[in-house]
């Protein structure tokens, strides 16, 4: 297993850690492949209930990384399927999903969190969704699932407009359960994984079922926005875009 993603099973919780922090945690192929896996372990048959996702103090994830982005918008080269794979797991997740957010969560660090169970967030955390301004589009099925959870307005103004939601603004869009403090984040997150785990588990897959609905339709937002994404990467403003962030993040680097 990579350094960058960690697991731990405990009590019918299968806790996963994004560990990347000097790059604040931004995904590579491996740790998206990393998830999709670990969501394959707690699918049906599995004696695991439930699946934790954790990031680090002060990032939950950068979203992707935009080298990666950059290299396949000006090569041409195809992008790994491993985030497709990772997005299509999380939206027909088998088990409940619980993530603990402290710090930055970018990009699909936010939108993925719409397919969670549930969502504990720190008061140091923040949300943002640049994919506008990168000359990008939303992904994740959220075009879709963000309306129907904030609101046409709210799902707006974080999804085309990019504006940064604080905690306190993620929970009232119902982005997020619960805020607590940031050195509260993992103990309240690891509490709630194992009062899922806990539960007669024929009946909250039930119950979860019934809640969570058909998720066909999400899944196949999720694809077109997937296809349009691979045509946006070879625009003009996506190049131009992921050259500036880069050129941006080499200048405060010196």
């Amino acid at each position: 297993m990579s350094e960058h993603f960690l697991k731990h099973k405990q009590d019918g919780v299968l806790t996963v850690r994004l560990n990347r922090p000097d790059k604040k945690n931004a995904l590579t192929s491996e740790m998206y492949s990393g998830l999709a896996a670990a969501l394959d372990e707690t699918a049906d048959g599995s004696d695991l209930r439930c699946l934790l996702v954790l990031g680090v103090p002060g990032a939950f994830t950068a979203g992707n990384d935009i080298a990666d982005f950059l290299n396949t918008a000006m090569t041409g080269k195809r992008a790994s399927n491993a985030v497709f794979d990772f997005l299509e797991r999380i939206i027909m997740a088998k088990k409940p999903v619980v993530a603990g957010v402290d710090g930055l969560a970018i990009g699909v660090g936010a939108t993925m969190l719409m397919h969670c169970d549930h969502v504990v967030a720190s008061d140091q955390s923040f949300f943002k969704t640049p994919f506008v301004d990168l000359g990008v589009l939303p992904e994740a099925g959220s075009s879709l699932i963000a309306p129907r959870i904030m609101g046409h307005h709210l799902a707006f103004e974080l999804l085309a407009m990019g504006e940064t939601f604080d905690a306190a603004k993620a929970h009232e869009a119902g982005l997020v359960n619960k805020v607590v403090p940031s050195a509260e984040l993992e103990t309240a997150a690891r509490e709630a994984a194992a009062r899922i785990a806990a539960k007669p588990p024929e009946a909250l897959a039930q119950a979860r079922a019934l809640v969570r609905g058909d998720r066909s339709d999400v899944l196949a937002r999720m694809r077109e926005e997937a296809e349009l994404w691979k045509e946006r990467l070879s625009s003009d403003e996506a190049k131009a875009a992921f050259m500036a962030f880069m050129a941006k993040g080499q200048k405060k680097a010196s």
